[in-house]
């Protein structure tokens, strides 16, 4: 069966929890062939993998939202839209029941220049529908420019010739989840929807934070998200999250109740039994972890900022920030400098790691994010007999404090950018060994009742074994 794999951002260019997860899903079924869609901001990454692909991905095809390479055929050539068509670039920009197929068609059969289109006629008259309809009170050259920036990735997204394949697994909704409903809608491919976290919420985030973007625009841009996430829910075959929640929200943003299914993230953790402890030169500290890329949306600054209150009170403590410095080098070097001014002693950054090499002597780790799914690292530390402390985002509360066993808490959860929180965290759990035993321990019961690979891959066997049947192939 050929599998095309769909995420935006992430495998194989970035390391972090979803590309392992999608590394992971890719090696669990080595008898199936794997072909890569991906979804680049620019051609910057073209080709620049983090990971060694598995023998079993055979293709990889790159889409880039931010191209120079609008065109494919000479500028003077103006393609003009019949009244079908038009009536469905008006439905897609006003968002009255967009035609998404017959924007599909166009986009397949008129290979045009994205900018001739953008500044054609056509385009502009339904901007200025939509415009006349909705937003008659702002300056409507502004509104103009800023619809035609919104509609570029969009169009470019739709211009993309899309491979065949049996099977088309988005790893989000957003663009991923359009072109995986571009592919079924083409080849009559499954389509099967994963989301780690839940990507319109992610989006809708970041644009009421966003100072680039003015107060109105932010709605106009969240609506554009919507559009896309719910073409994803209303043509996926299946609909997976990882946990209740995250359901939930699927289904209050419009994908219907049928289609959602549960999947729990699943780690092996075999490969982190019996591992090694601290050397001589490490004894005498309290350690505490962060196993995580040094990015923003891991807020690496309240960490850092809460540790130096906290060592004050718990001179044993050290950290250890663990993973690559490449996503954000900018607010990388912004981190550095801060433990420098700040002259926070025992911070240590170590890179991109093994973390076999690092996690069996840490006494606790730390996930101080603004927005997860349900985050790896976690999974990771409960099977290395671990405690956590993790800001309350994503599932962090359901994995730390259980959601439907009696264990008990694997570790300590926070408020987002809560320094006082976070620091009284790292004291007590530093002051309490007894406490940190037991947390682990019920985090490792809780991992093996439920997060190991195996049932991770017992669960994504069905699903791929039941989209193989629907297509009348054989599952090996």
């Amino acid at each position: 069966m050929r599998i095309c794999i769909i995420a935006e951002g992430c495998y194989p260019y970035v390391v972090g929890g979803v590309s392992g997860w999608i590394h992971s899903i890719i090696e669990t079924f080595p008898k199936q062939e794997f072909i890569l869609l991906t979804i680049l901001a620019n051609r910057d990454l073209s080709g620049k993998f983090a990971y060694e692909l598995p023998e079993n991905v055979t293709e990889v095809h790159e889409l880039y939202l931010d191209d120079a390479d609008w065109g494919k055929v000479d500028k003077r050539h103006k393609v003009r839209l019949n009244k079908k068509q038009y009536h469905a670039l008006r439905s897609l920009i006003l968002n009255h029941e967009v035609e998404w197929d017959e924007m599909f068609d166009f986009f397949r059969d008129h290979p045009i220049s994205i900018n001739q289109f953008l500044m054609g006629e056509d385009f502009y008259h339904a901007v200025l529908d939509c415009y006349n309809l909705q937003y008659p009170d702002i300056v409507f050259s502004d509104f103009l420019w800023t619809i035609r920036s919104m509609y570029l990735p969009l169009f470019l997204a739709l211009s993309m010739e899309i491979p065949q394949a049996d099977v088309y697994h988005a790893v989000a909704t957003g663009y991923a989840g359009l072109l995986g409903s571009m592919g079924k809608h083409f080849y009559n491919g499954q389509f099967i929807l994963s989301e780690h976290g839940i990507y319109t919420r992610e989006r809708e985030e970041e644009l009421i934070k966003a100072e680039w973007v003015q107060r109105l625009y932010k709605k106009i841009w969240i609506q554009q998200f919507k559009k896309m996430s719910q073409v994803a829910y209303d043509k996926a075959d299946i609909v997976t999250s990882l946990y209740q929640h995250a359901r939930e929200l699927q289904i209050e943003l419009g994908c219907p109740k049928n289609k959602t299914v549960i999947t729990p993230n699943g780690i092996d953790y075999r490969r982190l039994e019996n591992l090694p402890g601290a050397g001589p030169e490490n004894e005498g500290y309290i350690h505490m972890g962060a196993i995580l890329r040094v990015a923003p949306i891991k807020d690496i600054k309240t960490m850092i900022q809460a540790f130096s209150y906290a060592k004050k009170r718990c001179p044993k403590l050290k950290l250890w920030i663990m993973g690559p410095f490449d996503e954000d080098p900018d607010y990388a070097a912004e981190c550095f400098k801060m433990v420098e001014i700040m002259k926070i002693p025992d911070v240590e950054f170590t890179g991109k790691i093994q973390i076999n090499d690092y996690l069996g002597w840490m006494d606790m780790t730390i996930l101080t994010s603004i927005s997860e799914g349900q985050p790896l690292t976690i999974l990771e530390s409960f099977a290395a007999h671990v405690p956590v402390i993790a800001t309350d985002v994503g599932n962090c509360r359901g994995l730390l404090y259980g959601e439907d066993d009696d264990f008990g808490r694997a570790g300590i959860l926070a408020h987002i950018m809560n320094i006082e929180e976070i620091a009284s965290a790292m004291v007590y759990m530093a002051e309490n060994p007894e406490i940190r035993r037991q947390m682990a321990e019920a985090g490792y019961k809780r991992l093996m009742r439920k997060y190991k690979i195996e049932d991770m891959k017992k669960t994504y066997e069905n699903i791929y074994r039941e989209a193989a049947q629907r297509q009348n192939l054989i599952w090996e």
